[in-house]
């Protein structure tokens, strides 16, 4: 796994991850959405992102 997040991209996908994780614990079918939230924070904490190879992104600046 090459390292395609950048430092901004991880600061929005934690804090989005964070809302979103919030939702998790509200009741009904959009309580699943927290889920997505929870896939946000590790994508953010790994640095990686396995959509962004596929659409040739990369946040990371050289």
């Amino acid at each position: 796994m090459k390292i395609n997040i950048g430092s901004t991209d991880r600061i929005i996908r934690f804090i989005l991850g964070i809302a979103l994780l919030g939702l998790f614990l509200l009741e009904g079918p959009v309580k699943y959405v927290g889920i997505i939230g929870i896939v946000l924070i590790l994508t953010a904490t790994i640095k990686f992102c396995p959509l962004y190879p596929i659409f040739k992104i990369n946040t990371v600046k050289k």
